[in-house]
């Protein structure tokens, strides 16, 4: 199978995303439709899933610019197909009474997506490149494409946030101190916006399972103050064993370990609370902490 007849969608011609070499560097997804309209063909014309098809639209420029894709920019143009297909589903659906050409056009593009989104799937299910690895393990739960994940965070070359935040979560059941590394890892070297609050939440959890309830009472406390989300404040003193002096006291200590996480200064004192011995310097490859 033609690697252009993937990427661009099963009606392009082959050879087609080599063929044409404009120099049209303009985002606009309108203008690329225009002057590239085999990158567009196989897409619905309205305005619904504007968004979903824009995404698509911009990375099939992306690509035909690119000789060799890497592993990354297949994977996310797994994921823009996938977005674009989910969504012209349901718009699918909606019929119009009067211009029911358009009803067709989604059904059409609808079912030209999920079969792009099948042949793209097969050709990359053989790439080891840790993106593909990893979009497999997430969709169909392929151990061997997980295995890829992990040997490439065993040699501490795992870099993406996506990645290490799938991991981390896979880790709190079957290696929680390798999930503590990953999550310390991700608090250390994540912009303070895109800190994800969840994040404290599956370290308590993993406490809880070591039964450091100190340390689980903590952890959602933080969550609670990061996030909209609401607690039974008794449930949550129960944790503690209902002492309210040492709820003070780790109220206190959740406060600062915001503060510093926001403004990127944690510190050894700190971090130990996420993790009881001395983490990898950050800046340096995570060492194989799995047996």
């Amino acid at each position: 199978m033609s690697r252009n007849f993937v990427l661009i969608t099963s009606f392009t011609v082959i050879g087609a995303l080599f063929g044409l070499f404009g120099c049209d560097n303009d985002r606009n997804s309108d203008l690329i439709c225009k002057n590239n309209p085999e990158i567009c063909s196989d897409l619905h014309k309205d305005s619904w899933c504007r968004f979903e098809k824009g995404d698509l639209i911009r990375h099939r420029y992306a690509l035909k610019q690119t000789s060799s894709p890497t592993g990354k920019q297949l994977y996310q143009q797994l994921i823009y197909l996938e977005n674009y297909s989910k969504c012209i589903e349901l718009a699918a659906g909606v019929q119009h009474k009067l211009n029911t050409f358009r009803t067709r056009e989604r059904e059409r593009a609808f079912a030209v997506s999920t079969q792009t989104l099948s042949e793209l799937q097969e050709f990359t299910q053989t790439n080891n490149e840790v993106y593909l690895a990893f979009y497999r393990w997430m969709r169909f739960n392929d151990q061997k494409a997980l295995a890829i994940v992990e040997d490439t965070y065993k040699q501490g070359k795992l870099i993406d946030n996506d990645i290490i935040t799938q991991l981390a979560a896979y880790y709190v059941r079957v290696s929680p101190n390798d999930s503590k590394i990953l999550y310390l890892r991700l608090l250390t070297t994540t912009e303070p916006a895109k800190i994800d609050p969840d994040w404290f939440l599956a370290l308590a959890s993993i406490y809880r399972q070591q039964q450091d309830f100190e340390k689980e009472y903590l952890l959602t406390r933080v969550n609670l103050l990061m996030s909209e989300n609401h607690a039974d404040e008794e449930k949550l003193l129960a944790i503690i064993n209902g002492d309210k002096s040492l709820a003070v006291i780790l109220d206190q200590q959740a406060l600062e370990l915001i503060i510093a996480v926001r403004n990127k200064q944690l510190s050894q004192n700190q971090s130990e609370i996420l993790f009881k011995e001395a983490p990898a310097p950050i800046n340096q490859p995570i060492s194989d902490t799995t047996q």
